[in-house]
């Protein structure tokens, strides 16, 4: 015979249930808390949101060795490219937020797509932790050392009495070497033909190869390619002149109101615990100090940019407000 419940055993066992749970939060919390100032204690993967080879994967490296040599844990690059970036962001946004999948955090994902791209497989302001800045770039326009102008003026003229002539590649559709061509042909007024790859080395290949006329990228490739004596270097995009090419001018010493610069720097997916994404932050404020990052740096015409947290995502948030309306106005846009 079944002896019948006590009907107070239920909500007696229901009370110790939950004095237990109430007891466990707290040790839960310590050692969520403990595993993330410990971090990492094993390999860290980190998306490059671009092929090797090219300016954001170089840097990218120099840094991910840094942060090797100071945890004594692996930064293991992952290359995951396509769709300007887009592929390697979809797949930081959509990885496990346990602080061993971090990636690269670019202009091109981060605040160029949301206005150019009309869908996109993650939102960039909620699905990802923006972690630290890392560096700026401006792009550098180049051209075939057989291309029948010497400065930026004759290109124009070039270009303007060949309509659809010529082209200019790109590492992919949204980046900002794209939009870099796409400002150029708004405020010089030509037409070019945009020729998109998946990341600079490969457009690099076909400009060297005469397959392509001129490109813009971000200023690490076109210095290693001009240093070569393999093609012509024209102009930057930044405000001022860069120091690693003074003879340069910037595009807007010519075309008034040219001005675009890109920036990379290291995000996570969206819910990453707190501890760990402020032990990073200030793990890759170290690596940026260290005198051989900063010769690397200097070598790849890059500037090391260091933000925090906050002062990252709000600036990536100001500058997809500040792009909108010049790509918008610029008439690209990718389905």
């Amino acid at each position: 015979m079944t002896r019948a419940r006590s009907p107070r055993a239920l909500p007696r066992r229901r009370a110790l249930a939950l004095a237990g749970g109430a007891l466990a939060a707290p040790m839960l919390a310590s050692g969520i808390a403990r595993a993330a100032n410990d971090w990492p204690t094993k390999a860290v993967r980190y998306i490059v949101v671009f092929p090797p080879g090219g300016p954001t994967d170089t840097l990218s490296r120099i840094v991910c060795h840094e942060l090797s040599e100071l945890t004594g844990q692996q930064f293991i690059v992952d290359n995951k490219s396509g769709s300007g970036g887009n592929v390697g962001a979809e797949a930081i946004a959509k990885s496990a937020p346990d602080g061993y999948t971090i990636g690269l955090y670019t202009i091109a994902a981060h605040a160029i797509a949301p206005t150019l791209y009309a869908r996109l497989p993650f939102d960039a302001a909620k699905d990802f932790t923006g972690i630290a800045m890392l560096w700026s770039v401006p792009n550098l326009l180049m051209t075939r050392l057989d291309f029948p102008a010497k400065t930026l003026a004759e290109l124009i003229e070039v270009v303007r009495a060949n309509p659809g002539k010529y082209s200019f590649a790109s590492s992919g559709s949204g980046t900002s070497p794209h939009l870099s061509g796409e400002i150029f042909k708004q405020l010089a007024k030509v037409n070019l033909l945009h020729v998109p790859y998946r990341g600079s080395a490969p457009a690099h290949q076909d400009l060297l190869a005469g397959q392509v006329d001129m490109m813009f990228d971000n200023i690490p490739g076109p210095l290693a390619l001009m240093r070569g004596g393999k093609v012509k270097g024209l102009a930057v995009t930044s405000k001022e002149r860069h120091p690693a090419v003074p003879d340069l001018p910037t595009m807007a010493e010519l075309l008034p109101g040219f001005e675009i610069t890109s920036w990379g720097g290291v995000c996570a997916p969206a819910g990453v615990p707190p501890a760990m994404v402020e032990r990073l932050s200030a793990l890759t404020k170290k690596a940026l100090e260290n005198n051989a990052v900063k010769e690397a740096f200097d070598k790849q015409g890059a500037t090391r940019t260091w933000m925090s947290r906050a002062d990252t995502e709000a600036y990536r948030a100001m500058d997809e407000k500040r792009l909108a309306p010049v790509i918008r106005a610029s008439g690209a846009k990718v389905d």
